[in-house]
């Protein structure tokens, strides 16, 4: 199924071609395509390049390169014919389709009023993200996350490719359903790119719990209010703070009672910290748990998790996610 789910992000005459990385499904990360250029491709962390033939090869001199036409094609398939109707998606420079796969989109940007992007046209370079949804990633740091039955307002750490959108999707899960430690909440998910739920026309392709709701390609700020004010959840996630109106969204959101469970960009506590708008969050204890993920050995590990005062949680121990 995994096969047939890559496969399907092409259009049909194609299919020949990516058999071969399609088979690979379960270690495909990402798929660069552009124009002239060899097609590029990432798997299990490591680079690899298609040839003319369909086979997966190291050398760059055996890789076929992307054509014009062949870009347009896969445009024109993953805004099913119609790309008129995906302008919106465009404008932004990515797409999330079936499988929630995300498409990162590149090309001649049209402006309104010479500042606001109108629309993107010759699409010459795309970046094929593929969604791995890993179930029960978060399930060994459960036990930290909860204080007599009711889930702490937790922050994620993680510098880039480390799986924090990954353990944000799974935490969320968990929480939506109910675990051994706590009853189901009522969650509110601002995916503002499309990477937690990866909704596709509306409909999430992960399976993020039976009790959460979604507000898709919503900017952070606008989102939380507007779910605080329409669907009343208990648990408010947000994924990868970035500015001084998301950490004022988050006051907002804690001062209405909603727990929050959210991501951001950095190494470690200290990093962040350094963060000059985060450095009062902190302060302030307004979360009550820091969760720190990175890489060992090629594999994504939770370094630590630490409370509001900075301090290791007792019985902690690395463990990989």
């Amino acid at each position: 199924m995994e096969k047939e789910n890559i496969l399907h992000i092409f259009p049909n005459f194609m299919h020949a071609k990516w058999m071969k990385v399609a088979e690979n499904s379960k270690k495909l990360q990402e798929i660069r395509l552009r124009v002239n250029q060899p097609i590029w491709i990432l798997l299990d962390n490591s680079e690899w390049f298609l040839s003319e033939t369909g086979q997966l090869t190291k050398d760059i001199k055996q890789a076929v390169c992307s054509k014009e036409k062949e870009l347009e094609a896969l445009l024109s398939h993953i805004c099913q014919y119609s790309i008129y109707a995906f302008t919106d998606e465009i404008r932004q420079g990515y797409m999330t389709i079936q499988g929630g796969h995300r498409i990162g989109l590149a090309g001649q940007v049209i402006l309104e009023n010479q500042k606001e992007v109108r629309n993107i046209k010759y699409i010459r370079y795309m970046n094929i993200r593929v969604a791995h949804e890993i179930k029960g990633v978060s399930d060994s740091v459960l036990p930290f996350l909860y204080r007599d039955g009711n889930v702490l307002n937790t922050l994620i750490i993680s510098p880039p490719g480390c799986g924090k959108t990954t353990m944000l999707r799974d935490l969320v899960r968990n929480f939506s359903d109910g675990t051994e430690y706590g009853e189901g909440k009522n969650v509110g998910v601002v995916d503002e790119r499309s990477e937690i739920a990866g909704s596709f026309l509306g409909v999430p392709q992960n399976d993020i719990g039976v009790r959460t709701d979604i507000m898709d390609a919503c900017p952070k700020q606008e989102g939380m209010m507007m779910l605080i004010r329409s669907m009343s959840p208990d648990i408010l996630a947000v994924d990868e703070l970035g500015n001084a109106g998301d950490i004022e969204a988050l006051h907002q959101a804690t001062h209405c009672g909603c727990k929050m469970l959210a991501t951001i960009h950095g190494f470690s506590l200290e990093d962040v910290y350094q963060k000059r708008y985060m450095k009062e969050v902190i302060d302030e204890q307004l979360f009550d748990r820091y969760m720190i993920l990175g890489k060992k050995n090629n594999r994504c590990v939770v370094n630590g998790i630490y409370d509001e005062e900075r301090k290791i949680c007792s019985n902690w121990q690395e463990l990989s996610c």
